[in-house]
């Protein structure tokens, strides 16, 4: 059995659960973070020093923080041959797609873009830097778009780990009140995701708690 600490609004524990739940894999997950709060306890703490969420523990092994580790466990130990390849120049390659979704989409996202969106008081945004970051995010995605032109998937031509680190971010990029370039190859992997049961139930999930007027 899995236990995950981390509210279903994080879009570190969306990707975590979308890997979970597209592994069928036994779980249970405790809200903690934001208004739940529960990350400055000494439990917390003994979970993880840097107070942050997800954490995943399985049975009496440690747990284990940073999104990535825990999905990289998560396709080492139960990661289907297509999801996770044995070959180590086949993984190689679902690695470095996810590192750079992870480090050059999601990390250009979320901070940038979203939190400037959703989490600030509109008296407070700064629409020139919302327009600056939306500009360097896309041009990242700009790689994904050539990418998915010649793959149904970020890796190649099966769902893999690289998915979960580039797809957890598209339900909000498609959905916040921004001006978006129209990628369509991105669009029509969107649309993909959107047909997996587990991004539906792990990813689309309303983000209306984490608003501010």
């Amino acid at each position: 059995m899995l236990t995950v600490w981390g509210r279903k609004t994080s879009s570190n524990v969306q990707a975590l659960m979308w890997c979970i739940g597209e592994m069928h894999l036994p779980h249970v997950r405790h809200d903690v973070g934001h208004h739940f709060g529960g990350t400055d306890t000494a439990f917390f703490a003994a979970l993880n020093p840097n107070r942050t969420v997800p954490v995943l523990q399985e049975g009496n092994d440690p747990p284990l923080w940073e999104t990535g580790a825990i999905l990289r466990y998560l396709a080492n130990r139960y990661g289907t041959a297509c999801f996770w390849p044995a070959d180590p120049v086949a993984r190689a390659n679902v690695d470095r797609w996810a590192e750079w979704a992870k480090i050059n989409v999601a990390m250009a996202f979320t901070a940038p873009v979203f939190w400037r969106v959703v989490r600030t008081p509109q008296a407070e945004r700064d629409d020139c830097a919302i327009t600056e970051a939306m500009a360097r995010l896309e041009a990242a995605l700009s790689i994904a778009e050539h990418q998915l032109a010649a793959h149904p998937f970020l890796a190649g031509d099966t769902f893999t780990l690289a998915d979960i680190q580039l797809g957890h971010i598209l339900y909000r990029y498609y959905d916040i009140d921004v001006v978006r370039h129209p990628l369509t190859q991105l669009r029509a992997y969107y649309a993909r995701l959107l047909a997996r049961p587990a991004f539906q139930e792990h990813v689309v999930v309303s983000y209306d708690a984490l608003r501010v007027a």
